[in-house]
């Protein structure tokens, strides 16, 4: 039998830089998306500090609701803020974490064929659809069905955006989902099966725990996509400053705050520099919860 041929020398060298150009890429890649959220979080804080400077009053800022930047005496409490985006996004996630975890163990363990991919492509569809869409399905069809159903004055409130802000992060979620938990090697279906275990057993005892890391990360990403929704929550909410005590009252979220009064605010004005400091909040916030989510996954793979 013949020995292989040896490469060619100018084939070893053409091999040997293509490689080193994708590790090129690829490292230009990674270190131009670290410095651009560096560079984010620099412009934000530069424009944003200068309001702490400039005489912020802290315990203002976290236990007044009254947000009225352009009064003769402006006040920048941002406790309604605060309190219309958590009431938001905690509705949000009441609505999205049961249907896209339901809708992710039905694609994952019980879908064949081509009903698991028709339902796939429909929630990569509903994924794509632009928030401005969202928000218009909120201020014109689910503002007149509340008030229909609920008998209420006005149907821009903290349920129309927490209904929509669910259905907006349930398909990223369900898909999230469904991936942990196809992940879970079919051994341990069939271990459990032959154990007699039933279907929901094995989906309630084996799989699930099984898949818990990425579920859990699916669900705080779903809490992320709430603090950093606007469009969608501007148009849904009402845009009220009010702290919610029912469902039906409207609220101001901190996103839709900045983005309907900074266009209009004066640049390096004191208002200009409290709306990039709720900015510098909102980074905080979402950089926490990212932080507690790579806690849980910790301590649950360490479990």
């Amino acid at each position: 039998m013949a020995a292989p041929s040896p490469a060619r020398p100018g084939a070893r060298d053409l091999a040997w830089a293509g490689d080193k150009l994708a590790q090129g890429v690829i490292f230009l890649g990674g270190i131009s998306g670290i410095l651009l959220v560096i560079g984010i979080f620099v412009f934000v804080s530069r424009e944003g500090l200068g309001f702490v400077s400039n005489g912020l009053d802290l315990r203002e800022f976290l236990t007044s609701p009254a947000w009225r930047p352009t009064s003769n005496h402006p006040t920048f409490g941002a406790l309604a803020l605060m309190a219309g985006t958590a009431s938001v996004t905690g509705l949000a996630m009441l609505v999205s974490v049961p249907l896209s975890l339901g809708a992710a163990i039905f694609i994952g363990e019980f879908a064949k064929g081509r009903t698991r991919e028709l339902l796939k492509v429909l929630i990569e569809m509903l994924a794509a659809i632009p928030s401005v869409v969202w928000g218009f399905i909120g201020l014109t069809m689910m503002n007149e069905l509340i008030i229909d159903v609920f008998n209420v004055p006005v149907g821009l409130n903290v349920l129309n955006a927490g209904i929509i802000l669910g259905l907006m992060a349930a398909p990223i979620m369900t898909t999230i989902a469904e991936d942990a938990l196809k992940a879970v090697p079919d051994g341990y279906r069939q271990a459990a099966e032959a154990m007699g275990a039933t279907r929901w057993q094995v989906i309630w005892r084996v799989v699930i725990p099984a898949a818990k890391n990425g579920l859990v990360a699916a669900v705080l990403l779903g809490v992320g996509r709430g603090f950093g929704e606007t469009m969608a929550v501007l148009m849904a909410s009402g845009h009220s400053i009010n702290i919610p005590t029912s469902p039906f009252d409207s609220v101001r979220a901190l996103t839709a705050t900045i983005a309907a009064e900074l266009g209009e605010t004066a640049v390096g004005s004191e208002h200009y520099q409290a709306l990039f400091f709720l900015g510098i909040f909102l980074f905080v916030v979402t950089f926490a919860i990212n932080l507690t989510a790579d806690l849980v996954v910790r301590g649950i793979k360490n479990g």
